[in-house]
């Protein structure tokens, strides 16, 4: 298929989604669509009702640039500079994960775990990148509060630019420091996204992953259990009475991690799947 020539939001999609198709990206048109409406200030829907109109040289010069960074396996979140998790719009940047609908399956659990959307609930979220979990769980439960720690000072300031984002500052806190080294107090809830990928298998991930992501949120160590080993250390705890515990797990971990917890005197109390069946979102409970 060729393309029209030109200098008309038809044919810069149409020339940079076989580029990227080239290229064995994903979905595309739709990144072609993505990139071209931020480099333009406009949406997808406006660009698709008007394929003839002009391309500006300045928009156009940053659209080739996206194209290029993407090319060289840049995430499409970091270019836009956002990532939508639930029913938030939060900033991302390369000192945090970027949120994957793969994580929304712990805000299920833990929702359903905690049904009453009225209660008064204290949130943590240990590792909270850019504040994903937490303020999705806030959003959902308008008397809770929460507090997010992360171990990367320049994620805790993420996350908390996350929360004026959207709307949630009054109810959250975030604070850089070691897991729960520099809290007191018991939760209701805490969730917990760790680092699980297998330290050797962190090379083989798709290069947006390997080499745009920080090391320090996927390294689980060399079985990927690390941070499942301190975790179940500390949470018995942080957790108040009736207070559940929601960790993400890695493909195929949710037996080692639930004798872990065992072990440190939690109950296991169900989970949840992903989309793509994978057990994803564990809950457990203090035992007594």
């Amino acid at each position: 298929m060729s393309c029209d020539p030109g200098e008309t939001v038809g044919a810069f999609l149409c020339q940079a989604g076989q580029v990227l198709r080239a290229a064995a990206i994903e979905n595309p048109r739709l990144e072609a669509r993505l990139l071209l409406g931020h480099a333009m200030g406009a949406t997808t829907e406006a660009l698709l009702g008007d394929s003839r109109a002009p391309v500006p040289p300045e928009a156009a010069s940053r659209f080739r640039a996206a194209i290029q960074a993407r090319l060289a396996a840049t995430p499409i979140a970091h270019i836009l500079g956002s990532q939508g998790f639930w029913t938030l719009d939060l900033a991302v940047s390369p000192a945090t994960l970027i949120p994957r609908p793969d994580s929304e399956t712990l805000v299920e659990a833990a929702l359903d775990a905690l049904p009453d959307r009225d209660a008064q609930l204290r949130v943590l979220d240990l590792g909270t990148g850019t504040g994903c979990l937490l303020l999705a769980v806030l959003a959902e439960r308008p008397r809770a509060f929460g507090i997010g720690v992360d171990l990367v000072p320049a994620a805790a300031a993420l996350a908390a630019a996350n929360a004026r984002r959207n709307g949630l500052a009054d109810r959250a806190a975030f604070l850089a420091g070691d897991w729960a080294a520099a809290l007191a107090g018991r939760f209701d809830l805490v969730l917990s996204n760790p680092p699980y990928i297998e330290s050797a298998a962190i090379a083989g991930l798709m290069p947006e992953v390997a080499r745009h992501e920080p090391r320090s949120a996927l390294d689980g160590g060399v079985d990927g259990c690390d941070a499942y080993r301190r975790l179940s250390t500390i949470l018995p705890g942080l957790l108040a009475p009736g207070g559940v515990a929601v960790l993400e797990l890695g493909i195929g971990q949710k037996a080692a991690v639930e004798a872990l917890a065992r072990q440190a005197g939690l109950v296991p109390a169900g989970g949840r799947a992903d989309l793509g069946g994978v057990d994803r979102a564990l809950v457990l409970r203090r035992d007594g």
